[in-house]
């Protein structure tokens, strides 16, 4: 049986740094992110997204379309309106460069246990 969509969970650092923690979470807010990036997002096959917080490092789980081919769909994702904006605008609260692609800064993360039905 084919499941209805593919999951994914990624993991990137914060910099240590309180107050851009939380500028962090405010660009993160209900309504805060910028629509084309979440219309982006749509476009390339995500359903869902929720990213979670432990001190500096995020989880991201990521619910795809059945079919979504991640490689492609990233590399479509880095060309949307306004996408490389939004990298280098958020970039400034991660360890990361401004340069970087949401797929360079995110790391895949591979699932090690799963409680079986």
């Amino acid at each position: 049986m084919n499941a209805p969509y593919k999951r994914y969970c990624k993991t990137l650092s914060l910099r240590d740094d309180a107050k851009l923690i939380e500028d962090y979470k405010k660009v993160h807010a209900p309504g805060a992110v910028w629509p084309e990036i979440t219309q982006g997002m749509r476009q390339v096959g995500i359903i869902d997204m929720e990213i979670y917080l432990l001190g500096t490092r995020l989880f991201m789980i990521m619910d795809t379309v059945a079919g979504f081919d991640h490689d492609q769909a990233m590399a479509l994702l880095a060309t949307q309106p306004r996408q490389s904006e939004w990298e280098a605008y958020v970039s400034r609260f991660q360890q990361t460069s401004a340069e970087a692609t949401a797929d360079e800064k995110w790391q895949l993360m591979e699932r090690i246990f799963k409680l079986e039905k």
